[in-house]
């Protein structure tokens, strides 16, 4: 069974992310897949609109897309492969085609919506979540930031909510994720099997019509603020990340210390680079943003030797030895060498040929 299953049904192009055992994780082959099939179904008269899913253990829902492939990352980066250079810029390319599709694209985020599962979903036009959804951007925990448009759609949250999530990988769950303007409605996912056999059995009359049907359900849950969003603005409002910690580290507040042991265990290196980035992107295009993090994934394997990049070492770290023990260079925030910062923000091509040049 492929790993996409893509078929139309009725009026509806219905994707599934079919890898359940990796928990949807994204490879090079489903990228393809995957914007293969939204490019051919854009000109099909038949497709009104597209709606997207993963599948859990149990079957359909469950689990969305728990991200990119980081074994493969690894393995790759280690053999030299251009493999991870095409995945990086096909990946994007993708992200970009979804959040300028020109026909209605419903994400069901049930279950984990992380990294690249975020890339395939911030861009649709109707964002489902659940109960059980877990959405979050943990890059800073494996020495890499938030990318596939994370830039773009953290930095547009509310307040000072995308420097805290980009910098943290919080967790949120389904109704804080409407609150944080990163889904559009919340449903019990125990709807979401009926919603899915409705839009493929029903008449629709045009794209429109799909769309307000779904976010018309009765029963969406209410929006939750994430708490303590006051102490947020403030804290993630600094402007740097060491401000940052002085200002928590020194609070007995409880949020305040679990907030600064979370930021102590990502890479130092690439805490100060993701600030750069989110805040950066506030006043950039998507395409924009979407190039200047095509040129920082570049560096994050290519600035230092494999042996050096903070990326490698914590992919090593979580996911390979599994050690949870990081080595990162250098160990502090406070020692982070801001030269080596502004670095990542060069680009490594002439904008004539830039990977990404042609997105609009």
């Amino acid at each position: 069974m492929s790993d996409v299953i893509a078929e139309i049904q009725g009026r509806i192009g219905c994707i599934t992310l079919n890898r359940p055992k990796a928990l949807n994780a994204l490879s090079l082959d489903m990228v393809r897949m995957l914007s293969q099939t939204l490019q051919s179904w854009q000109d099909d008269p038949q497709v009104l609109a597209v709606a997207v899913r993963g599948t859990g253990k149990e079957g359909p829902f469950g689990a969305f897309c728990a991200g990119g492939d980081i074994r493969f990352f690894h393995q790759a980066a280690h053999a030299a492969d251009p493999a991870l250079a095409d995945f990086f810029t096909e990946e994007y390319r993708l992200n970009h085609l979804i959040h300028t599709y020109s026909k209605p694209y419903i994400a069901f985020m049930d279950g984990i919506v992380m990294g690249g599962g975020m890339g395939i979903s911030q861009g649709a036009s109707v964002r489902v979540v659940t109960e059980r959804t877990k959405m979050a951007m943990p890059e800073t925990l494996i020495g890499l930031f938030p990318d596939v448009g994370g830039g773009y759609f953290l930095s547009r949250c509310p307040g000072r909510l995308g420097e805290y999530l980009a910098l943290t990988g919080q967790l949120l769950n389904g109704v804080q994720a409407v609150a944080a303007k990163l889904a559009d409605i919340a449903l019990p996912s125990g709807m979401l099997e009926p919603i899915w056999q409705k839009l493929i059995s029903s008449p629709f009359e045009n794209a429109e019509s799909v769309e307000r049907w779904v976010l018309a359900q009765a029963g969406a849950m209410t929006p939750e603020k994430l708490q303590p969003q006051p102490l947020i603005d403030e804290v993630f409002g600094l402007p740097t990340v060491a401000a940052m910690l002085q200002k928590i580290e020194s609070s007995d507040d409880d949020w305040c210390q679990k907030t600064a042991l979370a930021l102590r265990q990502r890479s130092p290196t690439m805490l100060h680079v993701v600030l750069e980035q989110i805040r950066r992107a506030r006043t950039m295009s998507l395409a924009d943003d979407l190039r200047m993090e095509r040129d920082l994934v570049h560096h994050c394997f290519h600035l230092r030797s494999v042996a050096d990049s903070e990326t490698v070492e914590g992919i090593r770290a979580l996911a390979i030895d599994k050690d949870h023990r990081p080595q990162w260079k250098p160990e502090r925030v406070e020692a982070v060498d801001s030269s080596e910062v502004a670095q990542f923000f060069v680009s490594p091509w002439t904008p004539a040929l830039h990977p990404l040049r042609e997105l609009a």
